[in-house]
């Protein structure tokens, strides 16, 4: 602690269970500062990942469905996750091999740029499906 305190500076006490106690002198105050530092810059260059939805009707035309494919595509490229879905309306709800028929499609269109995370599958009134983005390796 004479040390410490001659040398103006902490003593910090870095594993106190051990025989003797271990301890190092160090400026404790400048230490905190340049680790938080760390942690600020750790977090900035981290990607947070999206999760996108894309809804799709059960009626839907080529067109509408290309533009949506695109949009998809879009997201996927820049590292989000896609959340594809389909609201059954109606009568609309008992026909669920069309709706079927519609993600198997969409996955088809977006192969190229994405994986199918987690298949169609009827929950509720909605079929849902997630996409994720491919690697690049």
């Amino acid at each position: 602690m004479e040390a410490a305190y001659a040398a103006d500076l902490d003593l910090v006490c870095i594993s106190p269970n051990a025989e003797p106690p271990v301890c190092k002198i160090m400026d404790y105050g400048k230490y905190r500062f340049e680790q938080t530092k760390r942690e600020k810059e750790a977090k900035k260059n981290q990607k947070v990942i999206e999760v996108k939805e894309i809804r799709l009707g059960l009626s839907i035309d080529v067109h509408d469905f290309e533009t949506k494919g695109r949009q998809t595509i879009k997201f996927l490229q820049s590292g989000n996750k896609v959340k594809v879905s389909i609201r059954f309306r109606g009568r609309e709800l008992g026909h669920p091999e069309i709706g079927m028929d519609i993600m198997e499609r969409f996955a088809e269109f977006c192969k190229d740029h994405s994986s199918v995370e987690k298949a169609a599958k009827m929950e509720g009134r909605n079929m849902i499906m997630f996409l994720s983005p491919k690697s690049a390796k």
